[in-house]
Order: C-alpha cells, then sequence, then structure tokens
C-alpha cells in the first residue's frame, strides 16, 4: 500500500522543484522530506525518537540539530534555529515532536483523513488505539501493491515491507498507533493528486465498504 515509484519518482521533483523558490523554515523542511519519497517525514521522526533516550517526547535545541543533521537534512543553522523557534510556542526551550511531525505532515482532505481512520479502525479489532502486527495479517491485501502485481515481488515480501513501513529497526515493539498510521498515509497521500484515486486505492487495499 506504499505509494507507488512512480508517484515517488513524480512526489520527489515536484519537491526539489519546490525548494528552490520556497523561502519559508517549516515547507522547506517538509519538501526536503518529501524529495525522499513517501516514507520522508516518518523517516525524519524515526531519527528524532532513535534520538528521545529519555522518551520525554521532547527534543531540546541541541537534539533537534543533530537529528536534522544525522538525517541529512541540509539547512543553515540560523534557518533550523528559526524552525526550532516555531515549534518552542512556550519559550521552554524544548519542542513536542509529535506536535513537530503533526505540523511538519502534508496536509490532507477530510475525505483522506476519514478514509485512512476506517483503515484504522477496521485493523483495530480491540479499539484501544494500537495496532499490532497479528491485526494486520488478516487484513491486508497484497495482491493490489504495484510491485506484486508486476511480478517483481512476492505476496510475502510485499507483506513484509509493509509491516517494516511502520516499525521502526531500533524499536520493534509489533504495534502501530494512530498517529504512526496517519503519518505513513500522509506521505503516500502526498504522491497522489486525486481524492477519488487515494480513495480507491485504500479501500480496495483495506477491503474498506
Amino acid at each position: 500500500m506504499a505509494g507507488t515509484s512512480r508517484h515517488d519518482r513524480e512526489m520527489a521533483v515536484n519537491a526539489k522543484q519546490k525548494l528552490s523558490t520556497c523561502d519559508d523554515p517549516v515547507e522547506r523542511l517538509r519538501l526536503q522530506c518529501l524529495a525522499r519519497g513517501s516514507s520522508g517525514i516518518k523517516g525524519l521522526g524515526r531519527t528524532f525518537k532513535i534520538m528521545d533516550d529519555d522518551n520525554s517526547r521532547t527534543l531540546d535545541m541541541k537534539e533537534f540539530m543533530k537529528g536534522l543533521n544525522d538525517y541529512g537534512v541540509l539547512i543553515e543553522r540560523e534557518e533550523a534555529m528559526k524552525l526550532f523557534q516555531q515549534f518552542d510556542r512556550d519559550g521552554s526551550g524544548l519542542i513536542d515532536f509529535d506536535e513537530f511531525l503533526i505540523t511538519l505532515r502534508p496536509s490532507m482532505s477530510n475525505a483522506r483523513k476519514e478514509v485512512i481512520m476506517q483503515a484504522f479502525r477496521k485493523l483495530d479489532k480491540t479499539g484501544d488505539g494500537v495496532i499490532t502486527i497479528d491485526d494486520l495479517k488478516g487484513v491486508y491485501n497484497a495482491k493490489y501493491h504495484p510491485k506484486y502485481q508486476n511480478g517483481e515481488w512476492t505476496e510475502e515480501q510485499v507483506f513484509r515491507k509493509f509491516l517494516d513501513s511502520f516499525d521502526s529497526p531500533y524499536d520493534k515493539d509489533g504495534k502501530v498507533t494512530q498517529e504512526e498510521f496517519m503519518n505513513y498515509y500522509a506521505g503516500v497521500s502526498a504522491s497522489i493528486d486525486t481524492d477519488v484515486y487515494f480513495i480507491v486505492m485504500m479501500r480496495n487495499a483495506w477491503k474498506l465498504n
């Protein structure tokens, strides 16, 4: 259910073109992430998560700068400081990185958000806001994946790749939160122009009514 490679390539090219004319620090960081494809923003989130040793879900300026650097984001120190200050709304010297990632996420129409949440609710059998990998097994349909359709991957490979999208290699807890699910599909969504196509793709992959 990841964005197809063609969509990803188009999105990366568009993001790089927009970067040359964009001045807003938040939008510039968003574009740098999208230039890496559907999972670019999620990858930055993973980098920050690894650095959050005390599980405080916050970052100070030093951690923020190191995270951007570790992820290979090209940004001037002054621009990074402006970016940090934009998110440090209470002036505490810390930013909440969940809030940071939500702001960085490309905007989506309510129709797209609703179909993503329908898929999440279908998987979240216990209704506790978290889905486990076992929940995915009976529901995820790999046969709609373009790489399965063109014979490049087996069903098992599609399934593995899909699970890898959610689970950090450094934090394999086998659980997917609503936020992780939404972040993943925000990246996919950014590569697809029309709501209709995105919704049909989601309904097919998750067998939604």
